[in-house]
């Protein structure tokens, strides 16, 4: 699904960063000593350092795979860098072209298909919904057209109709989430749903995608029931761009503006819905300064057949927006696109999952 963005102001303060480094200090031993003394300091020493090589060992047999104690919410190193396999981690062009469909199963035909079909729009970018395109061959097709493919989950919130919704425990959920009546927030600073979200950039992976989308990130910006906090998004985006570039998939932030100074070097690009509408899209300007991307939706009343000029100028026009790659959208989005330049597509798809044409985007 696609979330209804609010403001990036939250109400909570950042977690402190806990510092776990010791010292030891204490008085300079005597210039004399007699070699019994001195015998039995060492083999004092001896069994100081074993008795601390012991606890350590065992210290971090009960850790998980974060470093951390089961349940325990990791805490961010915001000074570390990124892990990058080799430089193979896909960085879009900022101004890239791209579609987003989420709704439906895209109908891409191969490059040497026999068909007259047309890939439209023919655009270098596709985002499209992970699950949905599992079992088929559309990214293979993609890739033959030389197209790239961003692969949509949502890694903020549960949803009762994915494949591996059976794998959250109860106390991985939080509230519902306005407007989306079906999901809850997760808790995103549990050992058990940072386990599911690596399945799934491992299934992302496994499927050839390109990058990975993970949206409802900014759970500290709602009501999540959860005590959610800045700190806790930014611990958690560090934790998927990490786990997404060991897997050589490039990762975008969604939404979430006020933690990309504390993520940027984590992600390769930007997903943002409605900066125009909030009049904020000159904070998610630091990505095109930086060389990256800023993949931008706007919702506008109307769609498709009565977009007004006003709308659509204002969306893409807004400060800041000026090499944003901006797409006009429906709230569901669907197969329909229209893009700054006046120019309007209806993309191919092979069926629609929830048949949601009756569904008014307003």
């Amino acid at each position: 699904m696609a979330d209804t963005p609010k403001s990036d102001q939250s109400e909570h303060q950042a977690k402190p960063v806990v510092d776990e480094a010791g010292s030891r200090s204490g008085n300079a031993p005597p210039q004399r000593r007699s070699r019994k003394i001195l015998f039995i300091a060492i083999a004092a020493a001896v069994v100081v350092v074993l008795g601390l090589a012991l606890g350590l060992g065992l210290g971090l047999g009960l850790k998980d795979h974060g470093g951390r104690d089961e349940g325990e919410p990791s805490q961010p190193n915001p000074t570390e860098p990124p892990i990058t396999p080799n430089g193979t981690v896909w960085k879009p062009p900022v101004g890239a072209k791209w579609q987003i469909i989420l709704n439906s199963v895209l109908d891409v035909p191969a490059a040497n298909a026999k068909t007259s079909q047309a890939l439209t729009p023919d655009v270098p970018v596709w985002d499209l919904d992970m699950f949905l395109h599992r079992d088929t061959n559309v990214i293979a097709n993609l890739h033959s057209l030389g197209k790239r493919a961003i692969c949509y989950f949502s890694a903020g919130s549960y949803e009762p109709y994915t494949p591996d919704n059976t794998s959250f425990v109860d106390a991985d959920l939080g509230k519902t989430m306005d407007g989306w009546p079906d999901e809850k927030w997760l808790d995103i600073r549990r050992t058990s749903v940072r386990d599911i979200m690596i399945k799934r950039l491992d299934i992302a992976a496994a499927m050839k995608c390109d990058a990975v989308d993970p949206d409802n990130v900014d759970g500290y910006n709602n009501a999540n029931g959860l005590g959610l906090t800045k700190q806790d998004t930014i611990d958690y985006v560090r934790f998927l761009g990490k786990e997404a570039s060991k897997r050589g998939l490039a990762m975008g932030l969604k939404n979430a503006g006020d933690v990309i100074d504390d993520v940027l070097d984590v992600v390769q690009f930007s997903v943002n819905e409605q900066c125009a509408q909030y009049n904020e899209c000159d904070v998610f300007e630091k990505f095109t300064a930086a060389g990256k991307p800023v993949f931008h939706i706007e919702y506008p009343s109307g769609a498709p057949g009565a977009v007004k000029t006003k709308d659509s100028q204002k969306a893409c026009s807004a400060t800041g927006a000026n090499q944003f790659s901006t797409v006009l959208k429906k709230m569901r989005l669907d197969a329909w696109v229209e893009y700054c330049d006046g120019n309007v597509a209806e993309t191919k798809v092979a069926d629609t999952p929830d048949d949601d044409d009756n569904q008014s985007d307003d």
